[in-house]
């Protein structure tokens, strides 16, 4: 029996519940999958990384299993999208699979219990991950006001803050509703600017999501504007709205309609995108995301300028021990000699 790709994730994340909450069972996980080999080792923001395999924001929305992805060898975790105002993912169906492209499509919208609650639920456990833990923050649906917005993001941005590695700025998911409108210099200088001045004791790492449609020369001015404010870094890239060069049928892509595209077909994007990204900001921390099925993808994003990398669809295809599975591939591939 095919389940259809939302109900596989609920499954997914429902089977990670004995690891998540049974310590003997994530002690020999751990020992098992968990990267050890020095060679793997990352250090960024300040923050000692044991491999450059993380999970994207995205798959865990509501910070449910953490200590279960962890234990499957995960170098660091990106939750959440969360936002201030706790809210229900965008109509069913919301998540489809593309099987001849090895992608997904997803328009979810950012489902979570709100940015408090998913932080307060946190904040008992993070002394037990064992990996860098960051949160993503994006806009609540409901707030459309422009002179809310930046608010909106400060009270999210508030709530993860005391309970993270580090925080990602997602303004380029094209699931919500002018998002992306965010990314213009003009309006993102305006958000930094208010997240960095509450950004103090402790301070966390600060970085923006940014989308693979964007022109270089968006990509630049916004670069820019990260160099100006002070951010830490960058995450290139979210989800392509972009339909081309897929072996899914056209009239099947049609009938999906919206949502954002990950995977394979996003790879060399993510890869020109993270070039000029670290072209612009080579001090800055540039985490690549988009396409990384194997230690070579993983590779090839590194040598391009990225500090780290994550993956979710690849975990969604090649299963639990993906991260596992690519870090030993990115070893055999000569990385950290």
């Amino acid at each position: 029996m095919a389940f259809s790709p939302d109900a596989a994730h609920a499954i997914a994340i429902a089977s990670l519940g004995p690891l998540e909450h049974v310590s003997p069972l994530r002690v020999v996980t751990r020992a098992l999958f968990a990267p050890r080999d020095p060679r793997l080792a990352v250090r960024a923001m300040g923050l000692e990384f044991p491999s450059p395999i993380g999970l994207a924001g995205g798959f865990d929305k509501n910070a449910r299993r953490p200590r279960a992805l962890a234990a499957l060898g995960f170098g660091f975790l990106e939750l959440g999208t969360v936002t201030a105002l706790a809210q229900e993912a965008n109509p069913k169906p919301n998540l489809f699979r593309l099987r001849a492209d090895r992608a997904l499509v997803n328009r979810l919208g950012f489902p979570n219990d709100g940015a408090a609650r998913v932080a307060a639920r946190f904040a008992k456990i993070r002394s037990r991950i064992g990996v860098p833990v960051g949160f993503s923050i994006g806009r609540s649906r409901a707030v459309t006001e422009p002179e809310r917005v930046i608010v909106d993001y400060t009270e999210s941005f508030d709530a993860v803050r005391a309970v993270s590695d580090f925080v990602v700025v997602n303004v380029s998911s094209p699931n919500t509703k002018d998002l992306r409108a965010l990314q213009s210099a003009e309006i993102a200088s305006a958000l930094f600017e208010a997240l960095v001045a509450r950004n103090d004791s402790p301070r966390v790492p600060l970085l923006v999501k940014i989308a693979p449609d964007l022109s270089d020369a968006e990509v630049d001015a916004l670069c820019s504007v990260v160099e100006a404010r002070g951010l830490d870094g960058v995450v290139a890239t979210n989800t392509t709205i972009s339909r081309g060069d897929l072996a899914t049928p056209r009239e099947t892509v049609e009938a999906i309609g919206a949502g954002g595209l990950s995977g394979p077909p996003l790879r060399a994007r993510a890869l020109e995108v993270v070039r000029r990204v670290h072209v612009a900001l080579p001090q800055k921390t540039i985490i690549g995301v988009g396409g990384v099925e194997t230690g070579s993808d993983a590779r090839a994003l590194l040598d391009a300028g990225a500090t780290l990398v994550q993956i979710y669809t690849s975990f969604v295809y090649r299963g639990p021990l993906a991260a596992a599975s690519i870090a030993r591939e990115l070893l055999a591939t000569g990385f950290g000699r």
